[in-house]
């Protein structure tokens, strides 16, 4: 078992231990385990039992439960909390903001055990009518339910990836077997790169569509025919799939029709005709237009520009020389700035890293105050000595704080290389109030990048509102590149808004905002995204050699 399940486990056990009104004592080390564990650079599986409770903010009550857990699947204390509470009442566990005391309010005082009684109770205003809850937190507690049930049914690209990949294999495996000649192509958003995936499609082109149907029914993976030759299924993850069964000669004219957007498709096929074509790219010949890669498919300006010759060379992950806004064990990451560094070095063959631990006012995450700031430095120029050519770059991501000034004076600022200036609190602003915040640190001189520019978390947090032609119109006139933060969970420049940005001749910095080794590895989610926004090498900051950024960088401060 991994750390995350671990974690997970004991922060649920915690909430329910709150939940139940029991020790506050208990509660606390065992939320403590579990923020712990999740941070840990290795797996606590591989420890010997015995070493456990050596751990640190492990003691030996909490390790006898992940030995439990390890060993069985599971913690009697868990399943007896679980077995008495109503699983509607679990459930509101996982929706934020909403703490186990305010839950149990709801539970023991309003008798409300599930989200739906939940929403219609905020719909008659009966959570006004309870201890600690007022027509503000109502409301909010009501948007925060509409948004989880908007997302229902809905996957992240990297939550789907490997769902996706897995019944790819199955699939491939079993055509494999009946029907070795067939074509066989993932269509759809998923294959358009979307960030969010509603349903993955598939196509089969075969000579012998009755023995695949029949085949197919008798495979067990759960799909049901819905129409003629096409079959749906829901995952036991909750993924929707739909199948589609075609004539092999009409394989790439389906497959093209089920990739892109329906404005794409209609506007393509009515130059190109509509009949059997030997592959896609055959597609756009007769069209008269240059390929389309799937991920621009979107029906924006994709086809003026393959008309005019002018569709963007786009950013590949081999174009990445370096990486920016990334996060060491000096705040709140899991490994050591050399760690990184030489992950960065060796194992991504990158040429440069830009270490951006916590400014001072994230108190949460160990931010660093100034004498820590001078620390860093110092051993930043120790490794830098030490690994040459590869150089580490002094960043920070200084707070924006509520004003939108940032949160260390001219003279600290000065000594870093770029800044990374992100809003992390205060994010419930109106939209003029959070533009002007914005904008004031996008004009501070010392702001390089524009970090996470909504705060959004997909599926999770809608991120707070700006006025986007405001915001990036000011990093036009202030020389500000924008972050594509490539966080699977934020993908923040949304890549809607690439395109204008490009157009007013803003940089942009696929930035992996890795707090452990691993998360370097996002950076390839942030490079989809950024192709659906038509970015190119030119105009990605981070593929710049480290000649080119230590130059860039010593331009921006002048």
């Amino acid at each position: 078992m991994e750390n995350k399940p671990i974690a997970r486990t004991l922060r649920l056990l915690s909430q329910l231990m709150e939940l139940h009104n029991e020790n506050p004592f208990k509660i606390k080390s065992v939320a403590n385990a579990a923020f712990k564990i999740d941070k840990l650079p290795f797996a606590i599986s591989s420890k010997p039992i015995s070493e456990i409770d050596k751990i640190d903010g492990i003691g030996k009550s909490i390790a006898a439960k992940i030995v439990e857990l390890l060993e069985t699947g599971t913690i009697g204390e868990l399943e007896t909390l679980l077995s008495q509470t109503p699983p509607g009442v679990v459930e509101m566990l996982t929706i934020k903001g909403i703490g186990p005391k305010k839950i149990a309010v709801i539970w023991n005082e309003l008798h409300i055990e599930s989200i739906g009684e939940l929403y219609y109770a905020c719909n008659e205003n009966r959570l006004i009518e309870a201890k600690g809850f007022g027509l503000k937190t109502q409301e909010e507690i009501k948007k925060v339910l509409e948004f989880k049930m908007a997302a229902d049914g809905k996957f992240l690209y990297a939550r789907a990836e490997p769902i996706v990949n897995d019944i790819h294999e199955k699939l491939s495996v079993w055509l494999a077997k009946i029907d070795h000649e067939s074509l066989f192509g993932i269509a759809g958003e998923y294959r358009r790169l979307c960030e969010i995936i509603e349903e993955v499609v598939f196509v089969i082109g075969t000579e012998t569509p009755e023995i695949v149907v029949t085949d197919l029914i008798n495979l067990e993976l759960g799909f049901v025919e819905t129409d003629t030759n096409i079959f749906a299924a829901q995952l036991e993850s909750g993924l929707n799939v739909k199948l589609f069964i075609v004539p092999k000669i009409n394989f790439y004219l389906d497959y093209f029709r089920l990739t892109g957007s329906e404005k794409h498709v209609n506007e393509v096929l009515a130059l190109a005709g509509d009949y059997p074509f030997k592959n896609e790219e055959e597609i756009y010949q007769k069209a008269g237009l240059d390929f389309v890669v799937p991920e621009l498919r979107e029906g924006l300006n994709e086809i003026q520009l393959a008309k005019q010759h002018q569709l963007p060379t786009l950013v590949t992950d081999s174009d990445l020389k370096g990486s920016l806004h990334n996060h060491s064990d000096w705040s709140d990451g899991v490994h050591t700035l050399e760690e990184m560094a030489l992950y960065c070095r060796d194992v991504l063959k990158l040429e440069y890293l830009g270490m951006c631990d916590h400014s001072k006012s994230a108190f949460y995450a160990n931010g660093l105050n100034e004498q820590r700031v001078y620390a860093q430095h110092q051993q930043i120029d120790e490794l830098n000595q030490k690994l040459a050519p590869f150089k580490i770059f002094k960043g920070i991501e200084s707070d924006i704080l509520y004003d939108g000034s940032l949160d260390y004076s001219e003279d600290i600022l000065k000594t870093f290389d770029f800044v990374v200036a992100s809003v992390h609190s205060q994010l419930k602003m109106t939209e003029e109030k959070a533009t002007e915040r914005l904008l004031k640190a996008i004009e501070n001189p010392f702001t390089t990048i524009l970090g996470h520019p909504t705060g959004r978390l997909l599926l999770s947090r809608k991120g707070y509102d700006i006025d986007y032609k405001k915001v990036i119109d000011a990093c036009a006139a202030n020389k500000v590149v924008i972050e594509i933060n490539a966080n699977p969970l934020r993908l923040d420049l949304d890549w809607r808004w690439h395109r204008y940005a490009l157009e007013k001749g803003v940089l942009l910095s696929i930035n992996p905002d890795a707090h452990r080794k691993e998360g370097f590895l996002d950076m390839r989610y942030g490079v989809m995204v950024a192709r659906k926004g038509g970015l190119t090498a030119e105009k990605c900051l981070n593929a710049f050699s480290l000649t080119e950024i230590t130059d860039f960088f010593a331009s921006k401060k002048g």
